[in-house]
């Protein structure tokens, strides 16, 4: 065995160029040892994989012994990618993950980079779409990170082209052109003909899919032009492809001249059909529907139909199959053979539904519903659940790629952030020097100018003088602006609001002369002079004192609440927590809240429409809280204009370090929630306010 291994290394070692032997061998013997260890380990065939393996893990132990760091994680990717290709995924995603972990904190990005691109493209062949595109971008960043030149370039437009046919596959058509477009600028830069005609050419498939078929068809003529210049191995295969994008495009254009002709130019080529089944079979079939559709060739386009199921079964080509038995299930139904067609449309649905095909499955779908009216409402059922899933888990992946986007992006604003920072400290230091040199100087000028200096300190005090002086001229109008305030406001909640009461009222009085409405209308005469009293008090009780002398609180807002419900007919109720002392609130939080209830029923009798009002004053979690609810028209509160009341609601809230919240819709009626600060009067002032209690009993 130890025989085998030595000759392999001898052959391998012969088959290397003699300008890269003379290149890495003179400099570093251990890293041309370690490339051919990976070399045999990747193309000797007739080894088995455990022996394969061997030499990948003495390749492992040798490069980590090197002392380059870039020449170290180049032959460690190259490692990971020979795992890939043994189908060693475990291993792969392993030395894969140490590369990457080892290339971020080296900020070698190139290794960072094709580090990524493994990683996508390990993702993209096992058909984990999403995780092969955060890849891709990730490779495109670190990549971005390098010195600007060709290689650099291209690198990133080959990640960008990646990204956007990813994003094609999900249907992300603005997102796949962004990012193709993107790729396309990089390409035509460099002048790159064969990645210009890849990029035309996605651009194409993405218009397409975009029902943009005009600018499809530009775009796969201008990949034919950059094809025209670029020589591929395979150039015929790529020539066959654009044809037929482009009769294609003419075929959804309903141009069904143009399009024979140019699938009959395909047809033409003798080698076709061996060289490239599985594209002979689609233009076959492209070819077939032209005739149906455009010449009404029934015959012929069933003798190809039949033709192409043949070949897409001699090369086991399903996907396909399912495309041409739609078309011939149609071709059957516009002949009246609807048995047959129903048959073949199955068949169909049947293939798309095992290839994944969605869009073909949507297809057959809509045909069925057409052909087979017996269960044409399950067909029609089906259609619209798949649809909409298919709908979901796009716009899903799309959310993701957009997410992948920003968080991508975060990232390099935070890296990006660091090193300002980082510019910032230098900055704070050579500034710090600066200021000692600064101050020093200072210092010194002061010895000769202690003068001047007293000088401006007499002026900067006179200026002070005189701002004080104007600041308390503001202060005192400021004050005589808030008095006034409250005054107004105790006026509009208070007495405007019982005199409307009463005026309600005496208007349904006017012309009844039964007792009862004689002695009601002798109870609103005496609130009136009790309106007459308050309107006393509040003229001349202008101080804080007047805030405290409001007592019997519960009492006070049942009357309220009572006087409003009888005056306005709509029917108000009146909970409380009777756990609660409310009378030993202070009395700034029981005038504010008394006011704030009287202005929302107010409210609710002027705008709301209401039938009934409910008032709830309760205590949760050391907040007092007071609702409002009516069941009235309600109103948009984004567009509601604020009235002096609602104005007036929001002020007392916040006179009382309160919060409000307002609840409403239109047809929906009204909900108003206060919380309040639960604050209790002092204990050293209770038998002042006692006092206070007695006076007003009397």
């Amino acid at each position: 065995m130890k025989n085998k291994y030595i000759i392999l290394v001898l052959l391998i070692l012969s088959s290397c160029g003699k300008e890269s032997t003379h290149r890495e061998i003179g400099s570093n013997p251990k890293s041309e040892t370690i490339k051919t260890w990976i070399n045999i380990a990747r193309d000797s065939s007739h080894l088995s994989i455990n022996e394969r393996k061997q030499f990948l893990e003495k390749a492992e132990f040798d490069a980590n012994e090197l002392s380059n760091d870039t020449l170290r994680l180049s032959h460690l990717s190259r490692i990971s990618l020979a795992y890939k290709k043994l189908n060693d995924s475990l291993k792969f995603r392993k030395m894969n993950r140490k590369v990457l972990d080892l290339s971020q904190n080296a900020k070698i990005y190139m290794a960072l980079g094709e580090s990524h691109w493994d990683l996508a493209s390990f993702f993209r062949s096992n058909d984990i779409l999403d995780s092969a595109y955060f890849h891709y971008r990730k490779a495109y960043k670190s990549f971005d990170q390098l010195a600007i030149d060709s290689t650099s370039l291209s690198l990133k437009g080959r990640m960008l082209y990646s990204m956007g046919r990813i994003q094609d596959s999900y249907k992300d058509y603005l997102g796949a052109e962004v990012s193709i477009t993107s790729a396309l600028k990089i390409f035509d830069d460099l002048e790159d003909d064969g990645r210009l005609y890849n990029c035309n050419n996605m651009l194409g498939i993405i218009a397409k899919g975009m029902n943009n078929s005009q600018k499809a068809l530009e775009y796969y003529q201008k990949a034919y032009t950059y094809l025209q210049r670029y020589s591929p191995k395979n150039k015929i295969e790529y020539i066959r492809q654009n044809k037929n994008n482009i009769a294609s495009v003419l075929l959804d254009q309903k141009k069904y001249k143009k399009a024979k002709v140019a699938y009959q130019e395909l047809l033409s080529d003798n080698s076709f059909k061996t060289e490239s089944p599985r594209l002979f079979s689609l233009v076959l079939v492209s070819h077939a529907y032209t005739l149906f559709k455009g010449e009404k060739d029934y015959a012929q386009a069933n003798a190809i139909l039949l033709n192409a199921m043949n070949v897409n079964d001699s090369i086991g080509y399903s996907f396909e199959q399912a495309r041409t038995k739609q078309y011939y299930a149609e071709l059957l139904a516009a002949q009246g053979d609807t048995i047959n067609s129903t048959q073949y449309a199955k068949e169909s649905r049947l293939l798309a539904k095992e290839t994944s095909n969605n869009d073909r499955y949507l297809e057959v779908l809509r045909l069925l519903t057409n052909i087979d009216s017996e269960n044409a409402v399950a067909y029609s059922n089906e259609y619209y659940d798949l649809s909409e899933k298919i709908k979901d888990e796009e716009r899903a992946i799309r959310d993701k790629f957009a997410r992948i986007r920003l968080e991508t992006d975060e990232v390099i604003q935070r890296n990006e952030l660091l090193s300002r920072q980082k510019q910032i400290w230098i900055g704070v230091v050579l500034g710090l020097v600066l200021l000692g040199i600064s101050l020093f100087t200072i210092i010194w000028q002061r010895i000769s100018n202690n003068r001047l200096k007293f000088q401006q300190k007499q002026q900067e005090s006179n200026q002070e003088i005189y701002n004080l002086m104007l600041s308390q001229q503001g202060k005192f109008e400021e004050g005589k602006q808030l008095e006034q305030k409250r005054i107004s406001e105790e006026l509009h909640d208070g007495i405007l609001g019982q005199m409307l009461g009463i005026r309600l009222i005496l208007s349904g009085l006017n012309d009844k002369e039964d007792e009862a409405s004689v002695e009601q209308r002798a109870e609103l005469i005496e609130k009136l002079r009790e309106l007459e009293e308050e309107i006393r008090t509040i003229s001349h009780e202008l101080s804080d004192a007047s805030y405290q002398k409001f007592y019997n609180f519960i009492v006070s807002l049942d009357d309220l609440i009572r006087t409003i419900s009888d005056s306005s007919g709509i029917s108000c109720s009146f909970t409380y927590d009777e756990n609660v002392d409310w009378d030993d609130l202070q009395g700034d939080i029981k005038i504010n809240a008394y006011r704030i209830v009287q202005e929302s029923l107010q409210n609710c009798v002027k705008h709301a429409k209401c039938k009934n009002a409910k008032v709830n004053f309760s205590t949760e979690d050391n907040i007092l809280k007071l609702t409002i609810a009516d069941d009235g028209v309600g109103f948009d509160i984004s567009k509601g204009k604020r009235g002096i009341g609602l104005r007036n609601v929001i002020s007392r809230v916040k006179k009382v370090k309160g919060t409000l919240d307002i609840d409403s819709k239109k047809g929906k009626g009204t909900v108003v929630t206060v919380s309040l600060p639960n604050s209790y009067i002092r204990l050293d002032s209770l038998n002042d306010i006692s006092e206070r209690k007695e006076v007003l009993n009397v």
